[in-house]
């Protein structure tokens, strides 16, 4: 049985559906107080780029950046892909590095294709000097403010071959203890980890800030409705598909990433992310 809509229905329907398939980047911007003065603080947080173009040489995406003056760049993981090339990732870390200070923590990507393509990834950050926080922290000072950034490897890095304990690390959550528990100066301390399902580990420790990807804002999205479908850890209406969450005194800002095109489905009104951050 055919069924024939009327031709308003259609056209209404495809107007309703074609905004959804946008995929051009979207900057949302979140302000902090985190105890800053006089001047504001901007941090562009990046994720899950999964080697996408955004332009020739990259300058769709770099052109982005630069029009946010950000005092400091942070890459949330997954912006290599699990693809034989990374030229785009390349080319887009080369043209923030030594222009802005920048930091990494690794996704699950990174570990995809086994120890020797891991190695040749993170020979490109240690070749451009982009630090990766590998259960560590960075006593940082900008504009004279001190902060304390603190880094997690994805839990991606204790499967598949890999071993971490052989670098003194036995679990994700040993490293994560670790990191917390490091001495701090007196400034805001933010936590960089891929994984935002990860949440309430994270509010048992005394992080005000934590930045996370992952979840690719939950691939589809109903305005208003629903946040987010379907996120890898999560599950099927993830509750940290994408936005700003509280807890404890912990907020947590989770990116929905950067991958324009999909492998199995498209994003549907959830376009591209560039999270900019003001801390005053």
């Amino acid at each position: 049985m055919k069924i024939h809509l009327p031709r308003w229905v259609s056209i209404a329907l495809l107007c309703a559906l074609l905004p959804g398939l946008y995929n051009g980047l979207k900057e949302t911007h979140y302000r902090l107080d985190a105890g800053v003065s006089p001047e504001e603080i901007r941090i562009v947080f990046l994720s899950d780029l999964h080697d996408c173009a955004w332009g020739e040489d990259m300058d769709g995406l770099l052109s982005a950046v630069d029009g946010q003056r950000p005092d400091l760049v942070l890459l949330g993981g997954d912006l290599f892909s699990d693809g034989p090339s990374s030229e785009n990732t390349v080319r887009f870390l080369e043209g923030i590095a030594g222009r802005y200070p920048c930091y990494y923590v690794t996704g699950n990507h990174e570990y995809a294709g086994g120890a020797e393509a891991f190695a040749a990834r993170m020979a490109v950050l240690e070749g451009l000097r982009i630090p990766r926080l590998s259960g560590e922290m960075a006593e940082i000072e900008v504009k004279g403010v001190r902060l304390n950034l603190c880094g997690v490897d994805d839990p991606a890095a204790w499967t598949g071959g890999f071993d971490p304990a052989a670098a003194g690390w036995a679990s994700f959550e040993e490293q994560l203890e670790h990191v917390s528990a490091l001495p701090r100066n007196s400034g805001y301390t933010i936590l960089l980890s891929h994984r935002p399902e990860k949440y309430d580990l994270y509010c048992s420790y005394d992080f005000d800030l934590v930045l996370a990807g992952h979840a690719h804002g939950g691939q589809w999205a109903v305005p208003g409705l629903l946040n987010g479908v379907y996120a890898p850890g999560q599950g099927y209406f993830p509750k940290y598909a994408g936005g700003r969450f509280e807890k404890d005194g912990t907020v947590m800002i989770v990116g929905r990433g950067l991958a324009r095109a999909a492998r199995h489905v498209p994003r549907f009104y959830n376009p591209p992310e560039m999270v900019v951050i003001d801390l005053y």
